[in-house]
């Protein structure tokens, strides 16, 4: 029961420009809608981070994937579906989003999720959603929500119930970035 009602808090806090803190395929992360400015500035704010880096989106599907990356090369098709582990890729071009989500180059890193809640959420909202690590700038990554700060949690809209017990150590994504050409370059293995 716990699911559905976090999905249909979670999907209110969205549809009002709110910043949930939730469970991802990787790790706990803040999410906002990523055509939302307002929105987007709360995460910057929440996190202490300077605007300019590139903020994750995640996706349910390919389909939703080309709504929000332009010329996506042919190269990340194969990558996709032969990533077992989710993976981040970063596209040269984002499109359709607020100031602040793409890189000051206009590059923008999008991940295909498969994990239930993340998946089910993006589907019932019918737009990507920020992912960003759960921690303040320059501060460790947290591996569960143990481990994430109050004042992160204090200050999310809100904080998603599910998985919160789960003391698993999670680890954020591998991630590369693609030219449009195809050429790869491993920034996080």
């Amino acid at each position: 029961m716990v699911f559905e009602e976090d999905l249909n808090e979670a999907l209110t806090t969205l549809k009002k420009g709110g910043v949930i803190l939730y469970p991802t395929d990787t790790i706990w992360g803040l999410g906002c809608d990523p055509t939302n400015a307002a929105a987007v500035e709360k995460i910057f704010r929440i996190k202490s981070r300077e605007e300019g880096k590139c903020l994750l989106i995640l996706v349910d599907s390919e389909t939703m994937l080309e709504r929000y990356a332009a010329d996506v090369p042919e190269i990340a098709w194969e990558l996709t579906s032969v990533s077992e582990d989710p993976l981040t890729i970063i596209y040269p071009r984002g499109k359709n989003l607020a100031p602040g989500v793409c890189s000051d180059d206009g590059s923008i890193g999008i991940r295909i999720c498969h994990d239930d809640f993340c998946h089910e959420l993006i589907r019932r909202f019918r737009k990507p959603l920020v992912s960003t690590s759960a921690n303040l700038s320059g501060k460790p990554s947290p591996e569960n929500f143990s481990e994430i700060e109050k004042s992160v949690t204090d200050a999310a809209d809100y904080v998603v119930q599910y998985r919160q017990d789960d003391r698993r150590k999670f680890t954020s994504s591998p991630v590369i970035k693609l030219a449009p050409d195809g050429t790869i370059k491993i920034i996080r293995k």
